[in-house]
């Protein structure tokens, strides 16, 4: 029995459909790092995220299932759950023998999970840009706190950095003590404690701030290539929530 483990990002799982592909190897289960434990009884193969490889097989979804498909797969990695992986897995393959028509098949066990699944998350995320609610705590400066079942903020930013073009603003998501941080330009993810900023003085120029959450994600120790890597590709936005 092989199972596969991964850095937990949507790229490495990426990676790992590309590499169990070109090895003739059907994994027994798939892995976080995270959570997982070592398998006495079987063979674990960690699997490197490798960009290019997790972006080949993003596109061949795209262009041989579709770009729904695509958007489905993402939705159910944000929602977190264990067995995600699996399903993703089985998903995909299926997809690629059926093809476009493979939401067609809704009662089939696979494609019923991960549509459900879908559909749970971008609720969530309908929800959460319905109900923020941004509060200034410094001049120039907006806060909104949210809580949700899942993993949304990735799917949600691209709605407020346009929105919101011309505003500091972060949105901190407290059950998983993450922050998207937007500065006027371009948004990331973070897990630096929000309580950072409530030492800042009043002051105009939150340049200092934001230079301070780039910085710090650059430092070898702090640096969160999960966090980085999770965002759907920029090219596929059109295809989230807030787009449709």
């Amino acid at each position: 029995m092989v199972n596969y483990i991964f850095d937990g990002s949507f790229d490495g799982l990426m990676t790992v459909v590309y590499e169990s592909y070109y090895r003739h190897q059907h994994p027994n289960d798939i892995f976080s790092e995270v959570n997982h434990q070592i398998n006495f009884l079987g063979h674990d193969v960690f699997v490197s995220t490798d960009i290019d490889k997790s972006n080949k097989v993003q596109n061949a979804i795209a262009t041989k299932i579709s770009k729904e498909a695509l958007r489905n797969i993402y939705y159910v990695y944000l929602s977190e759950l264990d067995s995600s992986y699996m399903l993703i897995y089985k998903y995909i393959r299926l997809g690629f023998k059926i093809g476009k028509k493979i939401d067609y098949f809704i009662q089939n066990d696979i494609v019923h999970e991960v549509t459900k699944l879908s559909r749970r998350v971008k609720h969530e995320a309908y929800k959460m840009i319905e109900l923020i609610r941004f509060k200034e705590v410094k001049k120039g400066l907006f806060i909104a706190k949210i809580h949700p079942d899942y993993n949304v903020l990735p799917v949600i930013m691209p709605h407020f950095a346009e929105r919101f073009q011309d505003q500091y603003f972060i949105i901190h998501d407290q059950k998983r003590n993450l922050s998207a941080v937007y500065d006027k330009k371009a948004w990331i993810i973070t897990d630096i404690p929000l309580e950072n900023i409530s030492n800042m003085k009043e002051t105009k120029d939150y340049e200092i701030l934001w230079k301070m959450y780039h910085k710090s994600i650059s430092i070898e120790e702090r640096k969160n290539l999960r966090l980085q890597r999770q965002h759907m590709p920029k090219k596929y936005w059109d295809m989230l929530t807030e787009k449709q």
